[in-house]
């Protein structure tokens, strides 16, 4: 790797994101974001200010987690999520395959009709297509109706009725499905080298040898804009793809 050749995205295949959680009041009388699941990603959260909780809800049953500055929790995949804003919460979110996420490995938790079509689906979960004064609105919209779905399935949960959990994560995978070739090639291109690219570094460390040390780069990243955008469970502040320092 030549010095034009420096990493243009954070490293080791993930993606930070700066998040402040919703405090729009939802249906159950709490503030917080949209109720998702991802389906090939595990996602991280460090807390950096203010005071919350993560509802979760697994196969398992449901859980709920509190978060205060500090704190570090992630989850892995099939883990419904859903952040709950006490107190000013700002998330530092840390998430695996930076790119999967943004192709559609998120699934918000609606209800069983939205979840049933991929056009309505679609619809439901976009922002686009208005003017950005409505984005707030828009994204209010999204977080309500997402809750409406989840509650049915915390109900359920609660209730030791697992397979309501499970009908969910099979509509997710249905979902997704079409769009897993386009991630595998994503994966292929962006994700999968930094493990090669670590495993020829120990390759050759273990020979005595460092030659990639000549290609040693420092980046920079800017904000990717300046205001935040409206994301599922908050506003979200992200960076562009890095250039040398």
């Amino acid at each position: 790797m030549t010095a034009q050749q420096a990493p243009a995205f954070f490293p080791g295949a993930v993606a930070l994101t700066r998040l402040g959680v919703y405090d729009w009041e939802a249906a159950d009388g709490v503030c917080g974001g949209s109720p998702h699941m991802h389906t090939a990603s595990t996602e991280a959260y460090l807390v950096l200010s203010g005071k919350g909780t993560v509802e979760t809800i697994r196969q398992s049953g449901y859980e709920s987690y509190d978060l205060a500055p500090n704190d570090l929790l992630w989850f892995s995949p099939g883990t419904i999520h859903r952040l709950v804003n006490e107190d000013n919460l700002e998330i530092l979110v840390v998430m695996q395959n930076s790119g999967l996420p943004e192709a559609g490995d998120a699934v918000l938790t609606f209800d069983p009709g939205i979840m049933a079509s991929p056009e309505r689906y679609a619809e439901a979960a976009s922002l686009a297509g208005g003017p950005s004064s409505s984005l707030p609105e828009a994204a209010r919209a999204r977080r309500d109706a997402a809750m409406a779905g989840y509650q049915r399935i915390k109900e359920a949960a609660l209730a030791g009725r697992h397979d309501v959990v499970e009908q969910f994560q099979r509509d997710a995978v249905r979902l997704v499905q079409s769009r897993v070739p386009a991630w595998q090639a994503l994966w292929d291109e962006t994700i999968a080298p930094e493990a090669a690219r670590t495993e020829t570094w120990l390759k050759e460390l273990a020979a005595g040898g460092f030659s990639h040390f000549a290609d040693a780069a420092v980046v920079r990243a800017e904000a990717a804009g300046p205001e935040r955008a409206f994301g599922m469970c908050g506003r979200l502040q992200k960076w562009e793809p890095g250039r040398q320092a």
